[in-house]
């Protein structure tokens, strides 16, 4: 797996319950600020092997970006599950439900 792959499989996995990140979010903190699209296939592409929770990968703007109307049903509904609420304009609050994980220079600097 390549390295930017492995980040964005590990950024994923490490959204919790009851958050979301976007696209872009999870690829500027994977190290490529331009790679949303690459998120996106890496989504569809491994997503079951790797059991990434999908659902809590949305756009921009805070909507399920999901044209499939079964699928966009279930993943407003897994989120609604996890206490994530959207507004009636169908979009969450990303002030209020954004996970921001720490990035490198947010973490101490370990002595040696």
């Amino acid at each position: 797996m390549q390295p930017f792959t492995k980040r964005v499989v590990e950024i994923i996995k490490g959204i919790p319950e009851g958050y979301v990140m976007t696209y872009g979010q999870i690829a500027e903190t994977a190290g490529s600020p331009r790679g949303a699209r690459q998120v996106v296939r890496i989504l569809h592409s491994l997503s079951a092997k790797h059991d990434l929770p999908w659902h809590r990968v949305v756009n921009v703007k805070g909507e399920i970006a999901i044209q499939d109307g079964e699928s966009k049903y279930m993943q407003q509904h897994y989120l609604e599950n996890e206490g994530v609420e959207f507004g009636l304009n169908g979009l969450i609050d990303l002030e209020v439900y954004r996970f921001n994980p720490p990035t490198a220079s947010d973490l101490p600097v370990q002595k040696a």
